[in-house]
């Protein structure tokens, strides 16, 4: 018998085992394509080919590209020595929107060395802000709000239902994510004195969580 004589009976011999294998039977001469192979008892289902199943002519619309995702059009600020600790203002809308206009975490919080050097977690940053501070800071860059009325409303009910009194809003509850949800430690942003320094347990955002005074440090131990 020839060489190719071999491999044609070869691979004949292992397409029937195939067939057999998965349950059918090879097709027999004058078999219709979309006929369904025949069925071995106590074998697997033959495989089907939905012939009728539409084809994807176009790729799926590519979802809307993240804050850190937008090129920058200009100098951006170095935010790489807070990003270590503070790795979830890596994507934040008003931490990176900041940073593409050259403004970092320190022109807000200031340098902060002792904070960042500070690896019990102790120390606050040299600049805090307390609801009644932010605005205030904000308008030092910010001179004006052209947001229509509507969009303000809607995006207040949206981001901030619980707040009825329209005077206890601040630009904060309307832009970016700014706030840590959980803590272990917590600071009087005023006084930058430690209220609540507790180690593995998660603390709610300030208003979240009812109003903290300052825990007595237990006898023998310090806070």
């Amino acid at each position: 018998m020839k060489y190719g004589n071999w491999m044609t009976l070869s691979v004949l011999a292992a397409a029937t085992a195939l067939a057999f294998a998965w349950g059918g039977e090879p097709e027999k001469p004058g078999a219709k394509p979309d006929d369904p192979p025949a069925k071995k008892p106590g074998g697997l289902p033959p495989l089907k080919v939905d012939r009728s199943a539409p084809l994807m002519l176009e790729e799926p619309p590519e979802p809307k590209p993240g804050p850190a995702a937008r090129k920058p059009t200009g100098p951006v600020a170095d935010n790489s020595p807070c990003l270590c600790c503070h790795t979830n203002y890596e994507t934040e809308l008003l931490a990176v929107t900041h940073a593409h206009g050259n403004v970092g975490c320190i022109k807000c919080h200031g340098l902060s060395y002792a904070h960042r050097d500070d690896e019990d977690n102790a120390i606050p940053p040299d600049v805090m802000y307390w609801p009644e501070r932010i605005e205030k800071a904000c308008e030092e860059c910010h001179d004006e709000h052209d947001a229509p009325a509507r969009q303000v409303i809607a995006r207040w009910q949206e981001r901030c239902p619980k707040k009825t009194d329209p005077n206890t809003l601040v630009c904060t509850d309307c832009h970016g994510q700014h706030r840590l949800k959980f803590r272990t430690v917590w600071w009087d942003k005023k006084t930058r004195k430690l209220i609540v320094r507790k180690e593995g347990q998660r603390i709610l955002m300030r208003h979240d969580r009812p109003k903290h005074k300052e825990p007595e440090p237990a006898e023998g131990k310090d806070m």
